[in-house]
């Protein structure tokens, strides 16, 4: 069986799940209980972290005002709600993230536009943005996943190396911190392709979709971006083969890289691991026109427009992720290390006060972007299968950003026309 975690969101720099059908081995199903009115059924992915489906059926167990049944869904969560959601027997509330727009503008989700207003400003406006469209917001963020870059502060400081604050200087500090046992950065055993994603476009001051619906990176700074993680992977500065990948941080805490690009997830055991002796940075700015970028994602909470109870849903869903605070802040910090989806939250929480923690809520805060609701699956294939040639094989940048382009044209063009 396979488990999947929240990292899945980030496999490709924001927001996305892991490629490829998985193999779906049954589902686990506790009710709440505690209910007196309708039956509301709530769908879950598979979530790795120990303890993580015992506290969903424990938050369902303790709302009194309909029955609510907890569904596990090991698989593919994707493709197995939206074949639910096309039928009267689909689940009333559920999470979702990667096909959002399709269930939009399939009529599959409810507007919860009147939950969120109240609340919305406190929310990380990064990932909340892919949640609305045409101005109405369709998901409740639950939690927020972010990457960023780790470095190793004794390594940095014996080779005369600053924390890189651009991409020149990320390039440079790769290249002097690389001897015959240390590489200077890890950014998985594929050098990078699977999980950049578009963090280098933002970091160069780009996008993927602008917000008026066009290509965001049709500019000669994204193939120079572009070229320089090339440079990382041409010089010899990147760890490649480690025994595990980039979302464990097994390499880092072994001394087999300088620094390493990884999830939140990872910092626990790498404060563990090492104490104070690392730090953690956004990935860093390119060009006069770039800015630090920090890739973030959240997996939402979503209404059944074909729900029998789409009203009590919705009321669920608002006291579940907008009311109930103290579950929204469990279920992020609890259970792995997670950043609450609300800003108020993220501030107050004590995991989250001090150290590496504290900075990472802060580059996530000011510097987060998450991949945007046009952004589609065609379109992310076409740019990861261009960056995988443009890093490894040394293809050249504008060309394959030409192709991706096209792509991308078109898949926009199909959307509007939805």
């Amino acid at each position: 069986m396979t488990v999947i975690d929240r990292r899945r969101l980030l496999a490709a720099g924001g927001g996305i799940a892991l490629a490829g059908a998985l193999a779906a081995c049954g589902s686990n199903t506790g009710r709440g209980g505690g209910g007196s009115g309708p039956a509301l059924a709530q769908w879950y992915h598979q979530y790795g972290e120990p303890g993580a489906q015992q506290a969903v059926k424990r938050y369902a167990a303790a709302y009194k005002k309909a029955d609510v049944s907890v569904q596990w869904r090991p698989g593919d969560y994707d493709r197995q709600t939206a074949a639910a959601l096309l039928t009267d027997s689909g689940p009333d509330v559920f999470e979702v993230n990667g096909p959002l727009l399709e269930q939009i503008q399939g009529g599959q989700v409810a507007d919860l536009t009147d939950l969120v207003a109240p609340v919305k400003d406190d929310f990380n406006q990064a990932v909340l943005a892919p949640k609305i469209w045409q101005d109405k917001i369709w998901g409740i963020p639950q939690a927020t996943d972010t990457q960023l870059l780790y470095y190793r502060r004794s390594l940095l400081k014996d080779a005369g190396v600053q924390p890189p604050q651009s991409v020149d200087e990320l390039v440079d500090a790769a290249k002097k911190l690389t001897t015959g046992k240390v590489k200077g950065l890890f950014l998985g055993n594929d050098g990078g392709a699977g999980v950049l994603g578009g963090t280098p476009l933002f970091a160069a001051g780009l996008s993927l979709i602008t917000e008026d619906g066009r290509a965001g990176f049709d500019d000669p700074a994204a193939a120079r971006v572009l070229a320089k993680v090339r440079q990382l992977y041409a010089d010899g500065s990147l760890l490649l083969g480690a025994p595990t990948d980039w979302s464990d941080p097994a390499a880092f805490i072994q001394g087999l890289t300088a620094m390493q690009w990884s999830g939140l997830w990872a910092l626990p055991q790498i404060k563990k691991a090492l104490g104070d002796d690392f730090g953690v940075l956004p990935f860093p700015k390119d060009g006069a026109g770039g800015k630090p970028t920090v890739p973030v994602g959240a997996y939402a909470s979503a209404v059944s427009a074909r729900s029998k109870h789409r009203a009590a849903a919705k009321e669920f869903a608002k006291w579940l992720w907008i009311d109930r605070t103290d579950f929204q802040q469990d279920f992020a910090l609890s259970y792995g290390f997670h950043i609450p989806a609300r800003i108020s939250l993220a501030k107050k929480a004590r995991q989250l006060q001090q150290g590496a923690a504290a900075d990472a809520v802060r580059f996530a805060t000011e510097h987060g972007y998450a991949e945007p609701l046009l952004w589609n699956s065609a379109d992310r294939n076409a740019y990861q299968d261009a960056l995988s040639r443009i890093i490894k094989s040394g293809a050249n940048p504008e060309t394959e950003l030409k192709s991706v382009l096209r792509t991308v044209n078109a898949e926009l063009q199909r959307a509007k026309k939805k």
